[in-house]
């Protein structure tokens, strides 16, 4: 390592050769991409989503993708759209993590997103074997009806990682939203259903009105790194009252930002729009602007 600085850590009980871990996008659909980002630099990769409307489609009177009573809302256009992103079924998906495998030498994190308990957590084992390195549950359920309370909610979390848990030796990490009356209990709890890695936080799409056709759009804008101070608060609050690790997505665009969430108390920064926008390439002087900060500094 250039300067002599050490940049290698542990994430998951995963040695890290750094703390850059590209997070789930649709460049991890392609093996070509894959390569690239280890020869960049990338200490690990979180595979796209194999969702859970995949693995429970069989009603007749929605259309794929959407789950039960979500029909016609902005969170069922949005599983929809996400399921047409990544639309290759739980055989494809279990292929890619194979040949992910296959291709690159360092962690590959396979990624299941759902929200409620069900017969689908059983693939988090065939995930397994496959090859998976760990495995990032992105948990996603939004309630649409006043009698849901917030404590079932929470239970249903908890409930559901320690569904996955059971099926699985890899490590666990559980994606979050900020969207919790109180997070540091949350956190806790799904620390004692055993999670191995709490990722704060999770970006969602967006309902928007389309004006033209009365629709509903869902958006997603690229990250920026304002949305990096929420995640370095919640992360410093938990940072020492967890077994779990903690990692950091969604603003991470500067070594600058890499150094923030390491002094908060991450074990790895997690980046996807800064790549979106300058290229798999960028992680190159990332990394090394990485170093040449903790030189100067005196690390």
């Amino acid at each position: 390592m250039p300067n002599g600085i050490e940049l290698s850590t542990t994430y998951l009980g995963l040695p890290l050769r750094n703390p850059l871990v590209v997070s789930a996008s649709p460049l991890c659909e392609d093996l070509a991409n894959l390569r690239a980002m280890e020869d960049a630099g990338a200490a690990a990769i979180v595979l796209q989503s194999l969702f859970e409307e995949q693995l429970t489609q069989g009603s007749q009177d929605r259309s794929p993708g959407t789950p039960p009573g979500k029909e016609g809302t902005p969170e069922g256009q949005e599983s929809s759209l996400n399921m047409a992103r990544y639309n290759q079924g739980p055989e494809g998906y279990l292929e890619h993590v194979r040949r992910a495998k296959a291709e690159v030498g360092i962690p590959v994190i396979a990624s299941l997103n759902g929200s409620t308990p069900g017969g689908w957590v059983r693939y988090a084992r065939e995930i397994e074997k496959a090859g998976a390195d760990a495995l990032e549950l992105n948990v996603y359920y939004v309630p649409n009806s006043p009698e849901v309370t917030g404590a079932t909610i929470e239970q249903m979390y908890c409930d559901l990682v320690a569904l996955v848990k059971a099926q699985v030796r890899i490590p666990v990490a559980v994606k979050l939203a900020p969207y919790f009356s109180s997070l540091p209990n949350m956190a806790n709890r799904l620390d004692q259903a055993g999670a191995e890695a709490l990722v704060l936080f999770n970006r969602f799409y967006q309902p928007d009105f389309n004006l033209d056709d009365r629709g509903i759009t869902p958006t997603l804008t690229l990250s920026n790194p304002q949305e990096l101070l929420l995640r370095l608060h919640w992360v410093a609050v938990l940072h020492g009252r967890l077994r779990a690790d903690l990692a950091i997505t969604g603003g991470i665009h500067t070594a600058q930002d890499v150094v923030k969430a390491l002094m908060a108390g991450a074990r790895a920064a997690m980046l996807t729009s800064a790549l979106l926008e300058h290229g798999i390439g960028y992680l190159v002087p990332l990394r090394d602007d990485l170093v040449r900060w903790l030189g100067d500094h005196g690390f």
